[in-house]
């Protein structure tokens, strides 16, 4: 099984790999087109601005092409994590608007504090509570590091949600396609047991 771990300069990438080797899983860091496009399963990472994690994929000659091609038209099955779940969305609002994906509708805005004593980013060990029953998402805590949350257009896109002060999107997922906005890498117990369930995953 081929399992593509996408190299466009804006992920945690190590970190993502091992806990994918210790899930069961012999990841290829990748940024070659042609290995995204035949990939069995596909893993986007991201840490940091919207608009600079999509200049980055999109800088990779075919890059965006070939996703589409193995996710959208093949099937392949796709995992986003943190802002590589955020690029699913139809635009991030960050340093003005970066259009994305476009693949699940919504939009990534700045988390807005409903009160003082919440801060942003939103940062460390929070509950994932699945909206409905779905084969990756569990009830469980995760590591969650993020200021801008994925406000989706369809609420069943939205597979989980955690709470900071208000109801914030946790995880969105359609067909083969799922985002993660916690980090598994760093979920210990719980984040292995997701990428694990991703690995095996048959949509």
């Amino acid at each position: 099984m081929t399992i593509a771990l996408i190299d466009y300069g804006a992920g945690n990438l190590r970190s993502v790999e091992n806990a994918l080797r210790a899930a069961g899983g012999d990841p290829t860091v990748t940024a070659d087109a042609d290995l995204v496009r035949t990939a069995d399963r596909i893993i986007l990472p991201g840490v940091g601005a919207f608009a600079a994690c999509m200049g980055g994929l999109e800088a990779i000659p075919g890059m965006v092409e070939a996703l589409r091609e193995a996710v959208l038209t093949r099937g392949a099955p796709f995992l986003g994590v943190c802002v590589g779940m955020q690029l699913l969305a139809d635009a991030g609002h960050e340093y003005g608007s970066t259009p994305g994906l476009g693949w699940i509708g919504g939009d990534v805005r700045l988390i807005e504090p409903t009160e003082p004593a919440i801060k942003v980013p939103h940062m460390g060990w929070n509950d994932v509570v699945p909206a409905e029953a779905h084969p990756l998402i569990v009830p469980g805590e995760a590591y969650f590091l993020h200021s801008y949350a994925y406000d989706v257009a369809d609420p069943a896109h939205a597979l989980a949600t955690t709470t900071h002060g208000a109801t914030l999107t946790a995880a969105v997922g359609r067909d083969n396609i799922v985002g993660a906005q916690f980090h598994p890498e760093k979920s210990q117990a719980y984040g292995l047991a997701f990428l694990a369930r991703f690995l095996a995953w048959k949509p």
